[in-house]
């Protein structure tokens, strides 16, 4: 069973998550909700959510962050790329078109104790979403949630400027942007110099070997 301080915890997390990504009219049905449940209605929840183990649920490392397990695999997303320290995938909840996610590997719960290279990967997404879907501008803000820290990588269009409203994108509309974002560019390949006639005829002339003429 969780403890009273594990229970106004996991509430709080619950709470700051429902606030940042439900849509206006059911945040409030939502928190309430949260606030009535008891610590064996909530256990049950967070169980049942993957939010939490079944084992060692007791104990502050029993909990499962959310975030580190769409790292390791556990829980399903749209990856679009990936270094040594981080990933990046599509939001399924999005802002925008494109909004991503990018989750560092480890633990991370403040800014200050990310790796340099996730902020490096957090630039080369931005750029790579803004070649691919052509906004007018990206931005990029870090977030705390569930105790996970994270960057937001939010494409802003031409006329749509106002960023305050999420709305669930559908598993095909995920796919196709999937698909465009995580593709490889092309290598080029170097263009190849043509050679014109006069250069063939300079070359030949040059390289042409004509015995001495015997008088």
């Amino acid at each position: 069973m969780l403890t009273d301080e594990q229970v106004e915890s996991m509430k709080a997390q619950l709470i700051k998550q429902v606030e940042a990504s439900f849509p206006e009219d059911k945040k409030d049905f939502a928190v309430s909700q949260i606030e009535a449940m008891d610590a064996e209605q909530l256990e049950d929840f967070l169980i049942k959510n993957n939010l939490i183990r079944k084992d060692g649920i007791t104990s502050v490392s029993g909990q499962q962050c959310v975030f580190c397990s769409i790292v390791f695999g556990d829980i399903k997303s749209y990856k679009i790329a990936e270094n040594s320290k981080a990933i990046a995938v599509l939001e399924i909840n999005p802002l925008s078109k494109g909004h991503a996610m990018i989750i560092p590997k480890e633990h991370t719960t403040n800014e200050k104790a990310m790796p340099k290279e996730v902020a490096k990967f957090s630039k080369k997404i931005s750029s790579l979403i803004k070649s691919r879907l052509k906004p007018k501008e990206i931005k990029i803000a870090s977030s705390n949630v569930m105790g996970h820290q994270i960057f937001n990588i939010v494409p802003v269009y031409e006329g749509r400027e106002n960023l305050a409203e999420r709305k669930p994108a559908s598993p095909e509309e995920l796919v196709e942007l999937q698909e465009i974002l995580a593709k490889k560019a092309p290598v080029k390949k170097p263009r190849e110099k043509k050679i014109t006639v006069k250069e063939i005829v300079k070359k030949f002339e040059e390289n042409l070997w004509l015995p001495k003429r015997i008088p």
